[in-house]
């Protein structure tokens, strides 16, 4: 059974120090599990963000959206890679569930915090420093990525490629979500690497351009583009040819009306001194997070399985989650702040 790594914030450093002949099976599946975690740990904030937008019809809203569906496309990839090589996804454990405000799973980025608010310029250049380039067209330097982690997890596949066996993999199509989102079977390292290419290239674009190059998507940018946009307030443009130059001097790119849901204190509402639920707050809060952990019960059943069917009432679930969450951004804190509740994504045992 697969080692559940624990959440230590110099992981990924020490992950990405072991060199390549030591980066044996094990390594490979508990680097694997910690991927599925990070993908995971990002829906909570973006998820919070999209709910909190008043109208859902909007362009920032419809970015959102579909960033969401590229991840747990990502995170569906990822548990394809954990089980042809023989390994079973955890999900659905307190010890690995994301927890907020905390460093990403892994230890990506230690030094950034992700937390739970509404949609606000401090969310959306949170979001954008989670999905940062190794070397972006536009912005900012050279860090430890998410990027560079899926590169150290390629590099130990082409050394182990021979444990790729097929097994229990997920097909399952989430395209009606954005061109590319797709869950497919990877028996081979062929297909490995095209998608760890697709997980990195959407989130990062490449290093010759902030698109994203996946067939189909023409003009479509990389995460970390989309959510510079927001947090700069306007659309990233090419300026120059010859050179390629990128700027943010494009038309605006206002952010949308939004409920004004407060930051999630770490651990829960629970925590939020005079924010501490009233028992009507905490049943919706419940609620949630009951839908949040059956999500995640049903996720982990799909790979262990290898039964597609099993997503089935894993999304009916996040249609539960969206239900709930919409109704907690309507309810104010009782502080005088004039901020709101939000979903918590706490995992509860059955």
């Amino acid at each position: 059974m697969t080692q559940v790594l624990e959440y230590e914030s110099n992981a990924i450093v020490e992950l990405l120090g072991v060199l390549p002949a030591d980066r044996d099976a094990e390594w490979l599946k508990n680097s694997l599990q910690q991927a599925i975690m990070v993908e995971i740990a990002t829906i909570g904030p973006y998820a919070s963000a999209l709910w909190s937008i008043k109208e859902s019809n909007t362009a920032v809203a419809k970015n959102i959206r579909e960033i969401i569906f590229d991840e747990m496309t990502h995170m569906g990839l990822v548990c394809n890679m954990l089980t042809t090589i023989g390994g079973t996804p955890v999900l659905a454990d307190p010890k690995v569930v994301p927890k907020y405000e905390h460093a990403l799973p892994g230890g990506v980025r230690p030094e950034l915090i992700v937390f739970l608010e509404g949609l606000t310029k401090d969310s959306v250049e949170m979001f954008s420093e989670i999905e940062r380039p190794d070397h972006p067209v536009a912005q900012f330097g050279t860090f430890a990525t998410i990027g560079a982690f899926y590169t150290a997890i390629e590099e130990a596949f082409e050394a182990h490629q021979h444990l790729i066996s097929g097994d229990r993999q997920i097909d399952f199509s989430l395209e009606s979500h954005g061109q590319g989102n797709k869950i497919v079977p990877l028996d081979s390292i062929e297909k490995v690497r095209a998608a760890i290419e697709i997980i990195k290239e959407q989130g990062e674009g490449t290093s010759a351009s902030p698109e994203n190059p996946f067939p189909g998507n023409p003009g479509e940018l990389a995460h970390f583009y989309v959510f510079r946009e927001m947090f700069r307030g306007k659309k990233l443009i090419k300026v120059s040819e010859n050179p390629a130059v990128w700027d943010f001097k494009g038309d605006d790119v206002p952010l949308p009306p939004a409920f004004p849901m407060g930051r999630v204190p770490e651990g829960g509402w629970v925590n939020g001194g005079l924010n501490a639920p009233t028992p009507e707050v905490q049943q919706v809060l419940a609620a949630f997070n009951t839908h949040f952990s059956e999500m995640l019960r049903a996720l982990q059943e799909a790979w262990r399985t290898g039964d597609s069917d099993e997503l089935f009432p894993a999304i009916g679930h996040m249609g539960g989650m969206r239900t709930e969450a919409r109704k907690l951004v309507q309810l104010e804190l009782p502080d005088g702040s004039g901020k709101t509740y939000g979903p918590e994504f706490l995992y509860v045992e059955e």
